[in-house]
């Protein structure tokens, strides 16, 4: 999307995950999950402000809102301050997902899921979603380059 000319924010997980293995800190989802939800939320929040500071739209890969739906994904309480901020910070209605696919889904240094807690993982976002009042727009099974395309016309009311 940055190379079609959309401001991008990176993703905050996989940020945060290489940052803590760097310096050997334990806010990892398979380590310290409650502490990680905790940084995720810094970043989010810190995406968030900046992205409202920015003349143009901002494109985010997470959110606020991925907070809590990793800690609902995990069983694990949701602080009323994670809360607090899904709810008074909103983004855009139209929240574009993709979803699992297996056809690219894979493993790496950050993205340690299996099939089935990264099916999990997006039915538990799509549903966080719209429980906080987003509309969902599924992203078609099409390859990357369609999947931008889509994303763009649809951004530019195509």
């Amino acid at each position: 999307m940055a190379r079609r000319g959309f401001r991008t924010m990176p993703e905050a997980g996989r940020a945060i995950i290489q940052d803590q293995g760097r310096i050997g800190g334990s806010a990892l989802p398979w380590a310290d999950r409650p502490l990680f939800a905790e940084l995720m939320l810094g970043w989010e929040l810190r995406s968030y402000h900046e992205a409202l500071a920015s003349d143009a739209p901002v494109l985010m890969d997470r959110a606020i809102s991925d907070v809590v739906g990793y800690l609902t994904l995990c069983g694990l309480p949701i602080p009323a301050h994670i809360e607090a901020a899904a709810k008074i910070h909103p983004y855009n209605k139209r929240v574009f997902f993709a979803p699992y696919w297996d056809d690219i889904f894979t493993h790496d240094a950050e993205r340690k899921q299996d099939r089935r807690e990264a099916e999990a993982t997006g039915r538990m976002m799509a549903d966080t979603y719209s429980r906080l009042g987003y509309r969902i727009v599924e992203l078609p099974l099409v390859a990357i380059e369609q999947r931008a395309d889509f994303m763009a016309d649809s951004l530019r009311g195509k």
